[in-house]
């Protein structure tokens, strides 16, 4: 190992000399977003139009600046259910409730595996993953096992507050907290001491400062509209549970993860499961990992159904956010990059930690090409009606291809073969392999 040298400065510097390029583009630089500087107009007309399969939903949601994207999209899911059996026009389930509870399991995980771990060195993987700590983030999973365990309610029975819409600051302190306290927890065990009374302090001390920042969740409410002949209806004393089996009714265990990890440590057919630090303590997320063309063919299924679509992709990957759009064609960096070749295959974004799922939304549409292949896909994003066309994105076929890493389909949409190696044991990997492995 060595640093850089004198003479190679010296030729770095010469070769800049030489290329007016670089005064050029520098000077574009420094007034100018790469960004938008980044974004190419006529390659991105290709992308607008009409969708041959499109399905219409209803409002879009804004997570603001928090991590929910995994669970707005799969809330947006639900929340055509409740306005088909109300025949409203406008409606919005409440983001805050659920991921009160969300963090609740989360921290709960967390203290959980400190005790089950506290037996294992500190320099351990596992002690290094359960105090990495969680964040806002998680897979459909753990929606279905939120909305299963505690139900669903209306946005008005739990609207947002600052900080459930703002999480950053709250989210570090929490870490923080839930930090200390497993470096407590471990040492109980580790002495020899029961640590569950203490655990139990734990999690009220969590519990009271959740409902400080987002308010106590309903146990009970009335929910009141009128339908769609005008007729005014009221539902009162419901729970988030009768909330849910009378309006929503879906079976959300129903619904499977396919993925597409091309990496020589997941290969295809190949079911898995992995308990993730976001994960309720006694769940795992299951997946079973296929082709992309497996991926795209249960997402046409599902969507010539009427059925939208929960997918995850890495939402940084050529990107326009005030746009809409995603597709390596119309978001180009090399030639701001000096013309360096930042091409990489999924296999080495994977393996390199440089491309993974960072965003969850839902498909709501589909267009064709000449030939009858995709060619552009329709999405209802959570950022907001202020960016994209009023806040629905669309994505080229490249960049589905490229940078979308795992779907939600129904089990009904499923191939035969498909269910076969859902319904095999499954293989348990690191939790911490899940994205790189």
């Amino acid at each position: 190992m060595r640093s850089v040298t004198a003479k190679e400065l010296a030729a770095f510097r010469e070769s800049v000399s030489r290329d007016p390029s670089v005064e050029i583009l520098g000077a574009a630089m420094a007034k100018t977003s790469m960004a938008d500087m980044a974004f190419i107009p006529m390659e991105a007309a290709r992308l607008s139009g009409e969708f041959e399969i499109e399905i219409s939903t209803h409002g879009i949601t804004a997570q603001e600046r928090s991590g929910r994207c995994w669970l707005y999209a799969a809330m947006n899911i639900l929340r055509e259910e409740v306005m088909k059996k109300t025949g409203l026009t406008e409606f919005a389930l409440s983001g805050n409730y659920l991921a009160f509870y969300d963090k609740l399991e989360k921290a709960n995980n967390v203290l959980e595996m400190a005790i089950e771990y506290a037996g294992l060195p500190h320099s351990h993987r596992m002690t290094e993953y359960i105090l990495e700590g969680f964040h806002d983030g998680g897979y459909w999973d753990m929606a279905a096992d939120l909305a299963g365990k505690y139900g669903a309610v209306p946005a008005s029975a739990m609207p947002e507050t600052y900080q459930s819409s703002h999480t950053l600051t709250f989210m570090d302190r929490l870490r923080t907290l839930v930090r200390k306290d497993v470096m407590e927890l471990r040492a109980l065990v580790r002495e020899g001491k029961d640590p569950r009374p203490r655990k139990q302090e734990m999690m009220a001390e969590i519990y009271k400062a959740e409902c400080i920042a987002f308010g106590t969740p309903p146990d009970r409410f009335d929910f009141d509209y009128r339908d769609k002949d005008g007729a005014y209806r009221v539902l009162r004393d419901m729970t988030p549970h009768s909330f849910y089996e009378t309006f929503i009714g879906l079976d959300l265990k129903a619904f499977r993860t396919l993925t597409h990890h091309p990496t020589p440590a997941l290969p295809m057919d190949f079911h898995y499961v992995f308990h993730y630090i976001g994960s309720m303590a006694d769940s795992m997320v299951d997946n079973l990992n296929v082709t992309m063309d497996e991926i795209q063919e249960a997402c046409l299924r599902q969507l010539r159904a009427g059925m939208p679509v929960w997918f995850g992709c890495d939402s940084d990957a050529h990107g326009d956010r005030k746009r809409g759009i995603w597709d390596p064609a119309s978001v180009s960096y090399e030639g701001l990059m000096g013309g360096a070749d930042l091409s990489m295959d999924k296999t080495t974004r994977l393996l390199s930690h440089d491309s993974y799922a960072t965003h969850a939304m839902i498909l709501t549409g589909v267009s064709f090409d000449a030939d009858g292949n995709p060619a552009r896909w329709k999405i209802e994003n959570s950022w907001g009606g202020d960016v994209g066309r009023k806040g629905y994105f669309v994505c080229s076929q490249a960049y589905f291809r490229e940078f979308v890493y795992e779907a939600i389909i129904h089990e009904s949409f499923l191939t035969e073969a498909q269910k076969a190696l859902f319904d095999q044991e499954p293989a348990v990997i690191p939790a911490w392999e899940s994205d790189w492995a």
